[in-house]
């Protein structure tokens, strides 16, 4: 049963987390995604058959926490203003929508608290359940992709930070080696351990809302 409220969450999580990526380029100049056809809502422009589909099953099956990626919304970074800090700004707008979808997801909550009585008990639990659910999932994944390795996020953020000559060393060796380390991170099950202390904190303050 949980896998049905878990997948959409997930699926509808990633693909605004692309968008969103896509969203900040564009209006940072670059139009790359949106003449490609992706700066759009459509699932079917967005699905990867790794991050989408085989990684959120091979979570589930290993009783691991759900969690994958969509198909990475194609960005020049050479039609932005500073390519080389603009390039941290695109890719911490994916992981922000995260946590602003985790903040919506605890608002719904809190108002439903002081509205619970136009609801029958039953339904309101399981509104509950999917927005906890709602929130969790979006904590982790921009947790996730805030690991400092490329090509995740936290690696285009880390590199943006750097000065030239580090952000080109460090970009070069992780953009050979990161993939196969996050990789190994997934199936070895060590990125439970790694993330969920930091998602366990953030879900707590957010929780810290509904009190």
């Amino acid at each position: 049963m949980e896998v049905i409220v878990f997948l959409p969450i997930l699926f509808f999580s990633i693909i605004l987390h692309e968008f969103a990526h896509g969203l900040a380029a564009y209006r940072l100049g670059d139009d790359t995604a949106y003449l490609s056809g992706r700066l759009t809502l459509n699932p079917l422009h967005h699905i990867d058959p790794i991050g989408t589909l085989a990684v959120p099953a091979f979570c589930w099956l290993l009783g691991m926490p759900l969690f994958g990626w969509a198909k990475p919304v194609p960005i020049n970074p050479l039609r932005l203003p500073s390519p080389h800090r603009d390039m941290g700004k695109v890719a911490f707008a994916g992981p922000a929508v995260n946590l602003l979808l985790a903040a919506v997801c605890v608002l719904v909550m809190k108002i439903l608290l002081l509205a619970h009585t136009a609801f029958a008990p039953h339904t309101l639990e399981q509104i509950f359940v999917f927005l906890q659910y709602g929130m969790f999932i979006n904590i982790f994944l921009a947790v996730f992709n805030l690991i400092p390795i490329p090509p995740l996020d936290g690696g285009r953020i880390v590199t943006a930070l750097l000065p030239i000559r580090a952000a080109i060393k460090y970009d070069g060796f992780f953009g050979r080696y990161g993939m196969y380390v996050v990789l190994a991170l997934i199936l070895t099950g060590a990125v439970k351990y790694l993330l969920l202390p930091p998602t366990m904190l953030l879900v707590g303050i957010f929780s810290k809302f509904l009190m």
